[in-house]
């Protein structure tokens, strides 16, 4: 593990006259946020969060208004990998797949892994080949049959 940062969620705008914020959450859910008091370098301190249905809405003491909070949207709210929880085997962490090289079992480069995203049926990588041009892939054990912490191996019948 790194002391690299890794986003837990974002700002996405003012709530209220009392410097509320509005969050996008990129991680489980509220209790998440809690286990953390500090966030972005302990510039920000989080004094409080509740769930909504549209993400979350949290209060920190850096920020005292609607003016400040409205200055803050698109801020992401960073922690250092060092931070988070272990892992069990088989779980991993969004930040950990992006940057990897992704290489066939061969050896062959194929790219980098750019982005995790989720539609709702599970993890898809994005993966960026030399060219520039990106394409995705499932995060299934049939497409994708291990990763370290140096390289993601994947099946070649998969590749476009």
């Amino acid at each position: 593990m790194s002391a690299r940062p890794v986003t837990l969620a974002v700002i996405t705008g003012a709530h209220g006259v009392g410097g509320a914020v509005r969050l996008k959450l990129f991680c489980e859910n509220v209790d998440s946020l809690r286990a953390h008091q500090h966030f972005n370098d302990a510039a920000l301190t989080l004094t409080s969060v509740r769930e909504t249905p549209q993400g979350a809405l949290a209060s920190f003491a850096e920020i005292k208004d609607r003016s400040a909070a409205e200055a803050m949207r698109c801020v992401p709210l960073t922690v250092s990998r060092d931070s988070l929880p272990p892992l069990a085997e088989g779980e991993y962490y969004h930040a950990d797949l992006i940057g990897l090289s992704v290489r066939t079992p061969d050896g062959a480069r194929v790219g980098t892994c750019v982005s995790v995203e989720n539609f709702g049926a599970g993890d898809i990588l994005e993966i960026e080949k030399a060219d520039g041009k990106s394409f995705m892939m499932p995060l299934r054990p049939d497409a994708i049959p291990a990763w370290d912490a140096a390289v993601i191996t994947i099946n070649p019948d998969y590749i476009v």
